[in-house]
């Protein structure tokens, strides 16, 4: 199973824009196990490693890129998140900290609805 950390890493939105890559990963993960199946192309040992070595490669870049990629895009996101709470928190302190013109707020928030 997944451990707690892979959880936090990969939640509900960096999987559905990951999902994408599983369908390339099915059709190459479908064609090697046909290809090991059925030998369509005679039994050449040089033309079926160099076919099966191609095959596998291009798979096991395609899920470490997906892999690296999911990373990515949750520090993004949690990067973005930090940001924004950081802005918020400062925005809520200056606010705290002007200086009063001298309105009740009341008066204040009635003028500019008026």
């Amino acid at each position: 199973m997944a451990s707690e950390s892979e959880a936090k890493t990969f939640d509900r939105e960096t999987l559905l824009d990951l999902v994408v890559n599983a369908i390339p990963l099915g059709i190459i993960l479908f064609f090697i196990l046909a290809f090991a199946l059925i030998n369509p192309f005679g039994s050449d040992p040089v033309g079926t490693a160099l076919q099966f070595s191609i095959m596998i490669v291009t798979f096991v870049a395609l899920a470490v890129l997906t892999y690296v990629s999911g990373k990515a895009i949750s520090e993004a996101e949690n990067e973005l998140e930090e940001q924004g709470l950081e802005l918020s928190e400062e925005a809520g302190a200056t606010e705290e900290t002007s200086p009063e013109s001298g309105t009740d707020e009341g008066d204040a928030e009635a003028e500019s609805a008026a």
